[in-house]
């Protein structure tokens, strides 16, 4: 059995690169630990930050065990790695997620098929799609709605909804950052939720159906607890965790004032982060962590200016993130 999806903070990592564009195991294992210190209660290695679309189906596999090996060696074995695993075919999908499997990963994200976009973009080649996956799948799924990844393709909630009858298909990942859409599969899937004094019936246990949603963007992390969301998995996480699992802490406790200056603080900071995509998110990991590097070309690197303006722009985030302790 897989461990466990839980409600809380999720991060789809980075993956790290030596100066000749090799894999820096080193530092994408040094990444998965502090990660997982800071209170992030799973990692998704090969998503859209991951640049999987710049390795080689054997670098993924080296990326996913490596980041599992770190974290069962650090004593996170029950922080779940989530991969990345979508190819456009059915077949190839299956054959990522068993590829998936023994690396080391748990569950598989996958994005709707879009190269012949208006063959594949219609809800029933869709539901094909995804409960064929399903059914040959040796891990369960995870629906990645994630439009502007797949030629705009935006499953809606009936049928995401629909899809997730698969009993082998455990959450959705809602990038669209469409709140209502993210209530609606929630409430009709009775997704698991962190407890809150505000919801005295929201639960992380066994009562509720074990369905997760997640919110795709730190931008909407309070936004997705108040749609009766599950978790939040976001590219900001990698610079920022702290901050996103003290909104979560907040949350929970009850203070929604302060989570809602915590999330004001977020937005403005994941913003920054947004704009400068994956170089830019690399450029904040090096200036406040001391690592980070480069991606892949032809992904290009910041100028001198820019990286000083991406620090500038986190600079008050970073201060609390700075003040606050690791979970463990």
């Amino acid at each position: 059995m897989p461990t466990p999806l839980r409600p809380g903070a999720y991060a789809p990592t980075m993956t790290f690169f030596t100066e000749s564009e090799e894999l820096d195991i080193p530092t994408i294992r040094k990444h998965a630990v502090r990660l997982a210190k800071a209170g992030l209660v799973g990692l998704v290695t090969m998503g859209s930050n991951g640049e999987a679309v710049h390795l080689t189906r054997a670098e993924r596999q080296t990326v996913t065990r490596e980041t599992r090996a770190a974290l069962d060696e650090a004593g996170f074995t029950a922080v779940p790695v989530i991969v990345g695993s979508s190819e456009q075919s059915i077949r190839g999908t299956i054959e990522l997620c068993r590829e998936s499997a023994a690396a080391g990963g748990e569950y598989a994200l996958v994005v709707p098929p879009s190269y012949y976009r208006y063959a594949t973009g219609n809800d029933e080649t869709l539901y094909e799609y995804f409960t064929a996956v399903a059914d040959g799948s040796p891990i369960p799924l995870i629906l990645y709605n994630y439009p502007g990844a797949v030629a705009g393709i935006d499953m809606d909630s009936d049928l995401i909804i629909r899809i997730s009858q698969h009993p082998n298909i455990v959450g959705t990942k809602f990038t669209c950052a469409n709140t209502g859409k993210l209530t609606r599969v929630a409430r009709a899937l009775n997704a698991v939720t962190p407890v809150s004094p505000l919801a005295p019936t929201s639960s992380s246990d066994t009562s509720t159906s074990g369905y997760v949603a997640f919110g795709g963007i730190a931008d909407f992390t309070l936004q997705t607890l108040v749609s009766g969301g599950s978790a939040i998995l976001a590219g900001g996480a990698n610079v920022l965790p702290r901050l996103c699992v003290q909104i979560f802490t907040l949350w929970s406790e009850g203070k929604i004032a302060e989570a809602i200056e915590a999330q004001k603080l977020l937005s403005q900071a994941d913003w920054v982060l947004t704009k400068a995509a994956i170089p830019g998110t690399k450029s904040a990991i090096h200036s406040y962590y001391g690592y980070g590097g480069f991606p892949r070309r032809p992904l290009g690197r910041l100028t001198e200016e820019q990286v000083k303006a991406v620090a500038s722009g986190i600079e008050k985030a970073m201060e609390v993130e700075r003040s606050l302790p690791d979970a463990f």
